[in-house]
């Protein structure tokens, strides 16, 4: 009795994964569904720079992207658009971003308050969503370093002139030592042979 009853079990359980295997394939290919991609999860930038907000998301259906910012000065809607649509973008940020197709968004000339976490949702019109983060750091140009290399290009320009000057007025010197040894040495050889014709 019992040999039977194990062998139906078994039964049971391979019919019920290959069941759950189909249901799971049929699922799949059901309409809707929606998947993103977020390619740069991390941005460096300078201040006043231009970044790529870079996502790529994949719909059977019409898709809605919303882009949000949350740093510690709070959560900012940045844009938000249905895929072929026009763009809402929130009046903060409307001459400073632009919308792709695909989802990304362009944020120009960057600033302080910028940096921060950077939330993508995308959802199709099933209401299944995707998610994605990216989070930008913001580096300001340190302004004293440059006036400090500025400084030190001066420095080394004016000791390199002094250089060159000093150089300059050591040939001219060394030149003129020699033209009036060249003088003396003539002077003498005249004055020697003046004396042997004297002498003859």
């Amino acid at each position: 009795l019992m040999r039977p009853l194990q062998g139906c079990r078994r039964r049971g359980v391979v019919v019920g994964t290959v069941t759950l295997c189909l249901a799971a394939g049929w699922a799949l290919q059901t309409p809707g569904g929606v998947s993103l991609v977020v390619p740069q999860p991390n941005i460096n930038a300078t201040v006043a720079q231009n970044i790529l907000l870079s996502a790529e998301y994949s719909c059977r259906g019409v898709a809605t992207i919303e882009w949000k910012h949350v740093s510690s000065w709070g959560t900012t809607s940045i844009a938000e658009w249905r895929s072929g649509n026009y763009a809402n973008i929130s009046t903060v940020y409307k001459d400073r971003v632009t919308t792709f197709e695909n989802g990304s968004i362009q944020l120009r000339n960057v600033g302080m308050r910028d940096a921060g976490y950077y939330f993508v949702t995308v959802t199709d019109e099933h209401g299944t969503n995707a998610y994605g983060t990216i989070i930008v750091n913001i580096y300001e140009i340190i302004y004293e370093d440059l006036h400090f290399v500025a400084v030190l290009f001066a420095f080394l320009a004016a000791v390199s002139a002094i250089l060159i000057c000093f150089m300059w007025l050591c040939n001219k010197s060394l030149h003129l030592f020699q033209k009036k040894t060249t003088h003396k040495l003539t002077a003498s050889t005249t004055e020697e042979i003046e004396l042997e014709t004297i002498e003859c």
